[in-house]
């Protein structure tokens, strides 16, 4: 799984249309901030996969725009 560190303010806005899941590389529909400062892309499929984990570790989740 890739993992993205922007060294731009934490909250990097919204991801956009270009990003791409980090699992599959669908279109991203949501991205999730890690604790660590790590960021992930993921798909709808992906995110409903993994949402309870990372909403468990404290990641801010946001939708696609």
């Amino acid at each position: 799984m890739a993992l993205r560190n922007r060294i731009a303010h934490p909250r990097y806005t919204r991801h956009i249309r270009h990003d791409r899941c980090d699992r599959c590389s669908a279109a991203a529909q949501m991205r999730a901030l890690l604790p660590t400062g790590n960021e992930l892309f993921l798909c709808g499929h992906h995110a409903r996969q993994h949402e309870p984990r990372l909403r468990e570790i404290g990641a801010d989740l946001s939708a696609g725009s």
